[in-house]
């Protein structure tokens, strides 16, 4: 991996060049990971005038939670506690005799930005904006190797969790259940906060879950994603409980179901984001449902749950190839309940295949 990292920290010193900058400051976690290999507490990567250095504030470990250190990356350790590495880094740009330095304003606060100018006042600091955050947008192989597992793992918990009893229990529980079984399977840990809904709480996006109980004839819906290596995904489904669904719930469901088809069906390389929104909104639209649909259809995922690209109604730019992506529309109706169907999929060019389908477990609507 060696190679992978030193490649990627290569174009990111060409775009640095072609804006004027000799050295940049990375210190972004995630940002730091996909560059270095890994991301120790408070580590920054500064992309030196004559070396390349992670700065850490103490010994890196290799907890899977962090990673493993690029092997040809030379590590910097504080050496005391208290110490800032942004701000470390930001002498050692200097003393390799850079006369600016790119670093990630999004992410530094006004007071940080000011210590690193103290440290070197002939530097000048400029803004690296979303660079890496553009670079990692296209995953290579081994990245969606990392999410196809995860996804998995995700699968695997859900399933389990639906051969078991339902009613009575509480959606918390449910929701720890879901995030031990996550860890049982090989996870690092949840992607995000496990949602868990039932009934009223059912189909809404981001629900935290209650103490409310499942009940017979509630619609369950469910969120969870694994975290594999650093890689997220995303997979969530709805059910019926205890018995035959009624009309208005086969009637929701086959209509979340289509849109989520519509949305799948239109990622190729090529696609306009907002087309791929489009697609999956339009027949929730036609049905009455506008004011019900959450903001977006779907986003990017990697080592964050949410990145680039957004699948929004106002989303700008086109997908390539090898961007994975969530679609989750879904329908919430106040004090009824609702349906979220939620895959993750790898844009994939119809030569190979069209998209593939990472999250396998069944859209069918079970009775449980």
């Amino acid at each position: 991996m060696s190679e992978v990292y030193a490649a990627r920290r290569t174009r990111l010193r060409e775009r640095c060049n072609a804006g004027g900058s000799a050295a940049a400051l990375v210190s972004r976690p995630a940002n730091v990971r996909y560059l270095a290999g890994a991301a120790p507490h408070g580590a920054v990567l500064l992309l030196g005038r004559t070396e390349d250095l992670l700065v850490c504030s103490g010994p890196p470990d290799d907890r899977p939670t962090v990673g493993r250190p690029d092997e040809s990356l030379p590590v910097r350790t504080l050496p005391g506690p208290g110490g800032d590495p942004a701000v470390a880094a930001t002498g050692l740009a200097a003393e390799q005799g850079a006369e600016s330095l790119a670093a990630e304003d999004h992410h530094l606060t006004v007071v940080r930005h000011r210590s690193m100018r103290s440290v070197a006042p002939r530097l000048r600091l400029t803004d690296l904006g979303q660079a890496v955050e553009q670079l990692r947008v296209v995953k290579d192989e081994e990245e969606i190797s990392c999410l196809r597992i995860g996804a998995e793992i995700a699968d695997q918990a859900l399933g389990e969790l639906l051969e078991s009893i339902l009613v009575g229990r509480t959606e918390r529980h449910l929701a720890l259940e879901l995030e031990r079984r996550l860890v049982d399977h090989g996870a690092d840990g949840p992607a995000f906060p496990t949602s868990v809904g039932t009934g009223p709480n059912s189909g809404r996006r981001g629900h935290r879950p209650t103490d409310r109980r499942v009940e017979e004839g509630d619609f369950l819906s469910v969120c969870l994603g694994a975290t594999y290596r650093g890689y997220r995904c995303e997979i969530g489904r709805t059910f019926v409980i205890g018995t035959s669904p009624a009309d208005w719930q086969i009637e929701l469901y086959d209509l979340v179901f289509s849109a989520q088809r519509a949305g799948r069906e239109a990622l190729a390389p090529g696609a306009a984001c907002r087309d791929v929104d489009r697609a999956a909104r339009q027949p929730l639209d036609c049905a009455g449902y506008a004011e019900n649909l959450p903001a977006l259809t779907g986003h990017g995922v990697g080592l964050e749950i949410d990145e680039d690209p957004q699948l929004a109604p106002a989303a700008m730019g086109k997908l390539d190839a090898c961007v994975p992506v969530t679609v989750e529309p879904g329908v919430h109706l106040p004090g009824r309940g609702g349906v979220r169907i939620d895959d993750t999929l790898v844009v994939r060019p119809e030569a190979d295949g069209g998209p593939e389908l990472l999250t396998i477990t069944t859209k069918e609507l079970l009775a449980l």
